[in-house]
């Protein structure tokens, strides 16, 4: 007989008072907030640098891929460093290195003092959302995960929204400068809030003195095939969500003839259904598989497929509502692996090593998504045009369904031995 281990069920679900455990969850929500907001801003006033210092397209995807690229690099080192030295007072740190590297942002009077500071928004905002997201799963139940995962990484498409919405609007009545100055100030303030509300003893009581003792080898981050695809499965799939957040509204911008501010309120009504795709799909994830843990990856392979045929579809049509209707709803299963993915890296790996486990899922984000994702699109719309690039971009999404076919030949056996390693340091 089959063992089917029920992963979303155990002993170690903490005990922490479910109100403080919500409170932690929209502080630490509303920095991952802050977070997006600050990276996001930047692609609200593409069309303003553009014209102000005569850019490219590349040399524009550049200043957002080189976040992403920074994210990726020491997500993971920063990570380590976070479960070791303290998760709270770590993200304290890059919230406020981050706000500062913004306000920096709007100061700047070329492109490479803006490149610089972008630079250092991808150090601040490295590990945060690895971190972040440790530190929420910590505080609930396990069955909660794909949930949770789903709803906090929305945070990264709301931020997305508010960046480009209020950047855009910012920026059309006040300047550029001022947009990137508004975000600044709305993460100081979260970060000094922060620790006055959210410590590390209450997060993790009586947990310090035995992780050094239980913590799990790093190399059990890698050690199964289902793991290692999940990563790359996953990177390449936001690959395609990435590219087009970036890129929307200079789409909107170029092809419905919108200023800076409508186009930038357009392209947040797009990042809206990615987020709403997050959390839903994350609780669609919980409820159909607390039982049956190998439908996590059947439902991540389906968000793959679809979305592909939704947004190679929109991208054919001409402009107007039609094409709009189906950019969104593309966009929302695009971002819909999420929620299943975060569970599936949360159910093959030990919860000492948890923040490291989401740095490398992070890492493999950025390199393989995140990063690439504005630099190919600005690649292809400078020798194409953008509409052509839109239509090639969401062929990645196959590839990323292929790579989720492999990992759910591997997942039951790999979730069973990651299961009974847990038992056992249990007994």
């Amino acid at each position: 007989m089959a063992f089917h281990p029920n992963t979303d069920a155990g002993d170690d679900d903490p005990a922490i008072a479910r109100p403080y455990a919500w409170l932690v969850f929209a502080l630490t929500f509303g920095l991952l907030i802050s977070d997006y907001m600050s990276r996001q801003v930047l692609n609200a006033v593409f069309p303003l640098l553009k014209s102000e210092w005569l850019l490219s397209d590349s040399r524009l995807g550049l200043l957002s891929g080189i976040v992403a690229l920074m994210v990726g690099l020491l997500t993971f080192p920063l990570s380590l460093l976070a479960d070791r030295w303290g998760r709270v007072r770590c993200l304290v740190l890059m919230a406020v290195l981050w706000s500062l590297a913004t306000l920096g942002c709007g100061l700047a009077q070329n492109y490479e003092q803006m490149f610089a500071a972008r630079f250092l928004v991808g150090v601040g905002e490295a590990a945060y959302g690895s971190v972040g997201l440790a530190v929420v799963l910590s505080v609930f139940p396990r069955h909660l995960r794909a949930t949770l995962t789903g709803a906090f990484m929305a945070g990264g498409m709301f931020g997305s929204v508010l960046g480009m919405g209020l950047g855009g609007g910012i920026a059309a009545h006040l300047g550029w400068r001022w947009a990137f100055g508004g975000m600044a100030l709305f993460g100081l303030a979260l970060a000094l809030l922060y620790p006055m509300l959210v410590r590390e003893a209450r997060i993790a009581p009586g947990r310090s003195a035995n992780d050094g003792r239980q913590r799990a080898p790093l190399r059990s981050l890698f050690n199964s095939a289902s793991i290692r695809a999940v990563y790359v499965g996953s990177g390449l799939q936001l690959l395609v969500g990435g590219a087009f957040i970036v890129w929307m509204p200079s789409f909107i911008n170029r092809y419905y003839g919108l200023g800076a501010d409508r186009a930038g309120l357009g392209a947040a009504v797009v990042v809206l259904a990615s987020g709403a795709g997050m959390i839903l799909c994350g609780m669609l994830s919980d409820r159909m598989c607390r039982n049956a843990p190998e439908r996590k990856i059947s439902l991540a392979i389906a968000y793959c497929v679809l979305s592909c045929l939704l947004l190679s579809l929109a991208f054919a049509l001409a402009p107007g509502v039609p094409q709009m209707v189906l950019i969104c709803a593309g966009m929302f299963l695009a971002a819909g692996t999420t929620g299943p993915v975060g569970a599936m890296v949360a159910n093959l790996t030990h919860r000492s090593v948890h923040g490291t486990a989401f740095a490398t899922l992070t890492l493999a984000n950025n390199l393989l998504g995140l990063a690439p994702g504005p630099l190919l699109t600005g690649v292809l719309a400078d020798r194409y045009g953008l509409a052509t690039a839109c239509r090639l971009v969401p062929l990645v999404s196959v590839v990323a369904a292929l790579v989720f076919v492999y990992a759910r030949r591997h997942y039951l056996l790999d979730v069973r031995n990651a299961a009974n390693l847990q038992l056992k340091e249990a007994a």
